[in-house]
């Protein structure tokens, strides 16, 4: 079973391409999540193994999942 998180970049940043919010992604770069069970900063290396985070850019217009594998 999946676990689904929505996140938002983090300190302000924001991005035009799903190609950005990967290349940071893989950078390691901070993502803030948001949920009704709270928030907090996620990155690649703190991804729970089998979750999907749907990072939200281009000022929220826009999805990127990842899938966490």
């Amino acid at each position: 079973m999946s676990n689904y998180l929505s996140a938002v970049p983090a300190y302000g940043r924001d991005y035009n391409s799903k190609r950005e919010v990967m290349l940071d992604w893989a950078a390691g770069k901070d993502f803030l999540v948001q949920g009704i069970s709270g928030s907090g900063y996620i990155n690649k290396d703190g991804a729970p193994s089998g979750s999907v985070i749907n990072i939200r850019y281009k000022k929220l217009t826009l999805v990127c999942p990842i899938t966490i594998k």
